[in-house]
């Protein structure tokens, strides 16, 4: 949004020797981003007002002259022209050497410098209204007509910025730091900031009291979506243009004057924020009434759309049909014409839910409903219509009111907030005397009582529409008043006992980066929406698939209940630059939780499901080696990333799947994914033609991380380790886990052994019925010395016995 700095200091005054940049910082930090400070000016440098005190044919050209210029140097200057509306003693814009203009206000900006025209030297350049960005305010039919200025009483070499009263400076406003501040989408609310900022006396709008009796009135039959609405019928008006003064303000931040009193309602909206309209009284049938729109019910708008309405519209209607769709646009028949003498004014506030689903339902994007789907206050009509009146009175000193209508059944109520000193201060970091916080939200309108600990806070009207509701409102209201960067940092304490270990997460991690790094797969980011001519290309039904309630595009409205759809969209945007490439994609999809999940082997599937897809793309002939690609990089996937296993399997196939070449992904039995060729129709469907593109999908919730390893570090022995080995004869039923344990129940300590090992088992006629031959190997070392075979031998010798006495184990002849 664009803001005037000379029409916010209309408002309060701003000391004039205050630092721009200091007061966009003050405004970015308390209230709103500024993103930009432009001084309207600098477009005009070197842009002068001269005076044309002769206008001579060219010698080489019918359609040019030489126009003799004075430019108040002193000098006289023959400037070359082409327009078609030149005479002597006109003023007109001349762009000196070094101005930059728009050649025929089209194309880039070009710097004027001293050349010849066919011939003669031309200093600079006299210009029409479309070449120094003008056009809005001075409008022609003529593209040769030239900027006539010689109604200002100037003098020649005037700067062109100066005789227009264009010095300003633009504030450049991000809207969406203002979204949940309707008060701010004016210049008054902004004014309104910075005098609580400043501290500086605010200008109070003087309240607008009808002295009229009429028959007329307004009808609201749906007083939810229509909280207020106030109508004014007014004669004695035409169709003239507004002040110059007027249209330079609605100009400069980007909208173009019209008419007197369609500038009337557009200067009040930029003004208060407030949107209002004009219509024409002699094509409104009996009175107004606001009402749900028919189905089916027809409306012509002012920018010539015809709509088709639903009885979700509200709309404003007379007797015989609607004449506006409320808080969006008028319609064409009603609204200002060139004939209209007589107008109704309205000023109305709406529900905003309600505007913003017809201003996106019919694709409508208005500045009226772009302030009304913010939840206006209906309490900011009052400043409107004062201003309003006081313009027409103003613009039309013959203007009569002959009617007045308000129709506000129930106030608004203003919000009402309990907060305890003590939540004030933790949350703050900081105790701020009641006297400085009474001081504080008082500038901004804020009523405030206090009880020992506990404060009462009353909003004021234009922010009790949603904006102030809870306790950390008013705590950001203290804080941006006070000054974040008033607060001193204090360090926050805490105790970290352990990294934790979030093995499925990290899963995700390593998927992509095995993907990416050891495969050499490119990673892409799709929309949350899928586009309709791939899913039905690729789902076999919407069945379960969620859907948009305001879609970016008709054709975009389904959620992606699988990454198949987009996949394949960006498989056929990339083939327009690669014939061979790998791409992955890893997102959440969405599903009803009422409908099973692609896959029937396992149970329904929550809300959210993380999932992994990609796509492998080379020459139609090649699908073998293709095949093969895409089930290597998905059978290596579970031992690089540690995780269990899965299976390959044809048990159900895919709808989007070539009949030959597919097959599922098993893991514990159940589907987990699919691997298929996409089959020739659904490529087809896709825009895919003479390449073969292999896809497959995984759901990374139903993949198993496998524990993280435990491995631990242990020196090499630097002494030699003796291996032992023993046969021994054991009952068939001892088992190795067995035989391990009691041959490691005196490892360490000051045992010589080391481990033990399994070496083989033997079954035979050399060993008895019942038993098992066992051949272990056992290591025997020090750590601090070479041993002695007599040392070695004790060692062997005492594991031997252990298992004689326990197991019952016999050594083998």
């Amino acid at each position: 949004m664009k803001l005037s700095l000379n029409w916010i200091k209309y408002y309060e005054k701003i000391p004039e020797d205050m630092d721009l940049s200091n007061l966009a910082y003050d405004l970015t930090m308390a209230t709103v981003e500024v993103e930009d400070t432009i001084d309207l000016a600098k477009q005009f440098d070197k842009m002068v007002i001269g005076k044309v005190v002769e206008v001579l044919p060219h010698p080489n050209a019918d359609k040019l002259r030489v126009c003799k210029t004075d430019i108040g140097d002193g000098n006289v200057y023959d400037i070359v022209c082409g327009g078609s509306n030149l005479y002597e003693g006109m003023n007109a814009v001349v762009a000196c050497p070094g101005a930059k203009v728009r050649w025929h206000g089209e194309g880039e900006l070009v710097e004027i410098a001293n050349t010849k025209l066919r011939g003669v030297k031309s200093f600079g350049m006299i210009c029409a209204s479309s070449e120094v960005g003008l056009f809005d305010l001075f409008p022609f039919t003529d593209e040769a007509t030239i900027m006539d200025l010689t109604h200002l009483d100037v003098a020649p070499g005037t700067p062109l910025a100066d005789a227009l009263e264009l010095n300003d400076i633009i504030l450049e406003i991000d809207n969406k730091s203002m979204t949940n501040r309707p008060d701010l989408w004016g210049h008054y609310g902004i004014a309104r900031e910075l005098a609580a900022l400043y501290n500086l006396p605010l200008t109070q709008f003087e309240e607008y009291t009808p002295a009229v009796q009429s028959d007329f009135t307004v009808a609201v039959e749906d007083t939810a979506r229509c909280p207020r609405y106030i109508g004014v019928e007014m004669s004695g008006l035409d169709v003239k243009p507004s002040p110059f003064k007027m249209q330079t303000r609605i100009w400069r931040v980007g909208m173009r004057p019209i008419n007197a009193l369609v500038d009337i309602t557009n200067y009040v909206m930029l003004a208060t924020g407030q949107p209002t309209h004009a219509f024409d009284a002699d094509n409104i049938s009996g009175h107004i009434t606001v009402r749900r729109a028919a189905d089916s019910e027809n409306l012509l708008l002012l920018n010539d759309k015809e709509l088709k309405l639903c009885n979700d519209d509200l709309v404003i209607a007379d007797s015989e049909s609607a004449v506006g769709l409320a808080g969006v646009m008028g319609g064409a028949k009603d609204s200002v014409l060139p004939t209209t003498n007589r107008v109704i004014l309205e000023v109305a506030n709406f529900d905003a839910m309600s505007i913003r689903r017809t201003a996106s339902r019919y694709e409508t994007r208005t500045e009226a409903a772009a302030r009304y789907e913010k939840a206006i206050d209906p309490e900011r009509c009052d400043q409107a219509l004062a201003l309003a009146m006081t313009l027409f009175a103003e613009l039309y000193p013959e203007m009569n009111v002959t009617g007045f209508c308000d129709n506000y059944p129930e106030k608004l109520k203003k919000a009402e907030i309990d907060v305890s000193a003590e939540w004030l201060a933790k949350r703050l970091g900081k105790r701020l005397a009641n006297e400085e916080i009474e001081q504080k939200l008082g500038r901004l309108g804020f009523e405030i009582a206090f009880d020992g600990d506990n404060m009462h806070v009353v909003a004021p009207t234009w922010r009790s529409t949603g904006d102030i509701s809870i306790k950390a409102d008013i705590m950001e209201e203290v804080a941006r008043m006070y000054g974040y960067e008033n607060f001193e940092p204090t360090p926050i304490v805490t105790a970290f006992d352990g990294a934790i270990n979030q093995i499925d997460i990290d899963l995700e991690r390593k998927i992509k980066e095995y993907l990416a790094l050891r495969c050499g797969m490119q990673e892409i980011f799709t929309y949350p929406w899928m586009e309709d001519k791939y899913v039905k290309a690729v789902l076999e039904s919407t069945d379960g698939i969620l859907a948009l309630s305001a879609p970016p595009a008709p054709v975009e409205s389904l959620i992606r209940s699988s990454l198949l759809p987009n996949m394949c969209k960006a498989v056929a945007a990339n083939l327009r630059y690669y014939s061979e490439f790998s791409i992955f994609e890893a997102a959440q999809i969405l599903q009803d939780k009422e409908y099973s999940t692609p896959y029937d082997s396992r149970e329904a599937l929550p809300l959210q499901r993380r999932n992994i897809a990609g796509a492998f793309v080379g020459e139609s002939d090649n699908v073998t080696a293709l095949f093969r690609k895409a089930k290597g990089v998905l059978e290596a996937m579970p031992r690089t990333v540690h995780m269990e296993g899965f299976e390959f399997a044809q048990t159900q196939k895919p709808f989007w799947a070539d009949n030959v070449v597919w097959i599922n992904i098993i893991l514990g039995g159940s589907i987990v994914g699919n691997l298929a060729l996409l089959s020739k129709k659904a490529a087809l469907s896709c825009g895919i033609k003479n390449s073969a593109v292999m896809l497959f999908e995984l759901d990374i919730d139903a993949l198993k991380p496998l524990p993280s390893r435990s491995n631990t570090f242990a020196h090499l022995p630097e002494y030699p380790m003796t291996d032992y080995d023993v046969s021994l004869l054991f009952d068939s039923a001892v088992k190795w886990d067995e035989i391990i344990k009691v041959i490691l129940s005196k490892k360490g300590g000051d045992s010589l052994l080391q481990n033990g090992e399994f070496v083989d088992e033997y079954k035979g006629k050399q060993v008895p019925q019942g038993q098992k031959s066992i051949t272990i190997r056992l290591i025997i070392g020090s750590l601090t010395r070479t041993l002695t075979s007599a040392e070695i031998e004790n060692c062997a010798n005492a594991v031997v016995k252990r298992l004689k006495k326990q197991l019952g184990a016999e050594m083998r002849n």
